[in-house]
């Protein structure tokens, strides 16, 4: 099929555009006042937003369609019909970009009208004294496709289903005793052999954390563009790139996504429990375990709080439909504070989101400050 339409305005009414496979379409998402669709290119075209008028127009490019049917579509939905020279506009600017089934791959030089709107990929592999990454596979996608055929069962209800009620009870039985499991962990601290051993199965458990994110992506359809290492030293973790996250099928498998590391980090816990609560351990290796079990949950529960760059803001995020939403609420809740007209000029939906985020991240942040002063009383003499 030829990228260009025909020139005359009987041809250009017949065309019948269609998207490249590589070509992705998010949701709408709010993004301050305005509400955003982010386009993006598989093919390393680099990704840019539209306005949902221009998305109306781009999402129903399949090639089944010609530009009489589409415009008749949009005039029903909006009104007004566009002209032969909005066409050509519209054509051109995804020619260019070489959106169109048939156009030539765009250069990967990105243009200053169309900075990269997802989040930013990994850094390009090197190596460096004091920080760095590097991959640790070829092929990022095939590699999680493996592990999703080896462990993907898992993630059908008749699985999930158990495995989070065996991890709600493993973390009642925490806050229960939350008090002996501080007093362990404080002990742990002068067992250096424990302690390197509780610090290797954290890390462990990290790893299995970014790997979940993969492998929960590839079963809803997404993509993983690097597996690798990076350091900031003396910290060294494991990273997973899902190329695709905000262009996945639904809101939900976004949000599945995005929790499947910290529930990856409390199930690797449950076997622990187990040997916490019921095997016959002498009383230091008992306790080490007890320790395990606290740092880690507290390790998968921060994770959830929703704050940027963690996962519960990826959450918070994809629950208020929104991209760059800290910085949107930011900005919404000064001028709201001020009594700025532009506050009013908001849509509802926007308004809702940005109030219930923002209420959200203080509640969060306050029962993060209770946490510590709480476990600084119990840990302080009195």
């Amino acid at each position: 099929m030829s990228t260009t339409p025909p020139g005359s305005a009987r041809g250009l009414d017949e065309y019948r555009p269609e998207l490249r496979p590589q070509v992705l379409l998010s949701d709408a998402l709010l993004q301050g006042a305005a509400t955003v669709h982010l386009i993006k290119d598989t093919s390393g075209g680099g990704s840019f937003r539209v306005g949902p008028k221009e998305h109306f127009l781009i999402a129903r490019m399949d090639g089944s369609r010609s530009l009489t049917e589409i415009g008749e579509e949009y005039a029903r939905e909006y009104g007004r019909r566009l002209d032969g020279a909005r066409w050509q506009q519209i054509l051109r600017m995804l020619g260019t970009r070489g959106l169109l089934a048939g156009a030539p791959s765009p250069t990967p030089t990105p243009e200053p009208a169309a900075a990269p709107t997802a989040p930013a990929p990994a850094p390009v592999p090197g190596r460096g004294l004091l920080r760095g990454s590097i991959r640790l596979v070829a092929d990022a996608d095939t590699t999680t496709d493996r592990l999703h055929r080896a462990v993907g069962f898992l993630l059908t209800p008749g699985w999930m289903v158990p495995l989070l009620a065996l991890v709600l009870a493993m973390e009642a039985v925490v806050a229960v005793r939350t008090g002996e499991l501080l007093d362990v962990t404080v002990e742990l601290f002068t067992n250096p052999v424990l302690l390197v051993g509780t610090a290797t199965l954290l890390w462990f458990s990290t790893a299995l954390h970014e790997l979940a994110h993969g492998v929960v992506a590839r079963h809803h359809g997404g993509t993983v563009a690097e597996i690798g290492l990076r350091w900031r030293l003396p910290v060294i973790i494991m990273y997973c790139t899902v190329d695709n996250y905000l262009y996945l099928g639904s809101r939900w498998q976004r949000i599945q996504t995005a929790a499947a590391g910290a529930v990856m980090n409390l199930l690797f816990l449950l076997p622990f429990c187990a040997l916490w609560l019921f095997a016959p351990l002498d009383t230091a290796t008992h306790d080490a375990l007890g320790a395990l079990l606290l740092l880690g949950s507290v390790q998968a529960l921060a994770m959830l709080v929703p704050l940027p760059p963690l996962d519960g803001y990826r959450i918070a995020s994809q629950l208020c439909g929104a991209t760059e939403l800290a910085a949107s609420t930011l900005v919404y809740l000064r001028l709201a504070a001020r009594r700025d007209p532009a506050a009013a000029g908001y849509p509802r939906r926007a308004r809702t989101a940005y109030r219930a985020y923002g209420l959200g991240a203080v509640l969060a942040l306050a029962a993060v400050l209770a946490a510590v002063v709480a476990v600084a009383r119990h840990l302080l003499p009195t």
